[in-house]
């Protein structure tokens, strides 16, 4: 089966207004959507839609069926209630003029729920076309509200196997970064090996990077257990070390802005949080 396990080592650093910088491990799911059935047969530890030690609830990903956030009027419409993950990655793309063509695959690289928890800061989709070719990525951002935008990067933004985009991110992921910076996405189709960069820019200067690279393994009920040990409570760690680093830069006095100070700027967004809706 193609579906693996990517082993990561995660990376942000902050340059600008002052330096801070830290590296954490974990793993993630890198799943052919075709063979979620197959998967969840398969593997005792692992669940689709249903409770499990690890579990992919398909609800938790790219929600077309929902109403957007302060919708861009030049967006085009891409609105579905189609129950299929792939469905919906693929009604995306043809919304924005993009067609794999017939049996086109889908990879979803992104963390699981593990016993039933979920935090998942990004998640990338990468789509092939039958002879194999990439033709599309899509990274999902998720910030702490549980907000969630997708960013499309297509074959115009494709080198060999690199996509990459810079584009405006109109989205509150940290208070100690503007919403009105730019995302600059470095996805390179994964195989052995995984490797992301993204970057926040002001204008022409970069003031934060984060990376992610692992190596594949193979996705078994051995290695889901594995994991449990070597990255207990998973979810919930990140979630722990995006608080406490926000701690932390807080004490060093870098400068943050509340969520609802901008809400006007932030858009394109699914499931907005409280602060927006009292603004829509």
């Amino acid at each position: 089966m193609r579906s693996q396990l990517y082993e990561c080592r995660v990376m942000h650093a902050r340059f600008a207004p002052k330096r801070h910088r830290f590296v954490y491990r974990i793993f993630m799911l890198s799943l052919d959507l075709d063979e979620l059935p197959a998967l969840a047969k398969r593997l005792r530890w692992f669940s689709v839609d249903r409770a499990n030690l690890y579990s992919l609830r398909l609800r938790d990903f790219l929600p077309l069926g929902e109403i957007k956030h302060n919708a861009s009027p030049d967006a085009p419409a891409d609105h579905t209630t189609a129950a299929h993950l792939k469905q919906r990655v693929l009604h995306h793309l043809a919304a924005h003029g993009i067609d794999p063509g017939p049996d086109a695959r889908v990879q979803l690289v992104t963390l699981p729920r593990i016993l039933g928890y979920r935090f998942n800061p990004v998640s990338f989709y990468y789509i092939r076309n039958a002879a194999d070719e990439p033709v599309a990525a899509l990274a999902e951002v998720t910030n702490t509200f549980h907000e969630m935008k997708p960013y499309l990067l297509s074959g115009d933004n494709r080198d060999g196997d690199t996509f990459h985009r810079r584009t405006p991110k109109h989205f509150y992921v940290s208070p100690f970064s503007d919403v009105d910076v730019a995302f600059d996405f470095t996805l390179r189709v994964p195989g052995d090996r995984l490797s992301v960069q993204i970057d926040d820019y002001t204008g022409d200067k970069r003031t934060l990077t984060s990376t992610v690279t692992g190596t594949a393994r193979p996705l078994t009920d051995g290695a889901l257990a594995l994991f449990l040990l070597k990255y207990p409570l998973l979810t919930l760690r990140v979630i722990f070390l995006i608080h406490w680093h926000a701690f932390r830069l807080w004490l060093k006095r870098v400068p943050w802005f509340a969520k609802a100070a901008r809400a006007a700027d932030q858009r394109d967004l699914y499931r907005p949080h409280s602060s927006l809706r009292s603004e829509s």
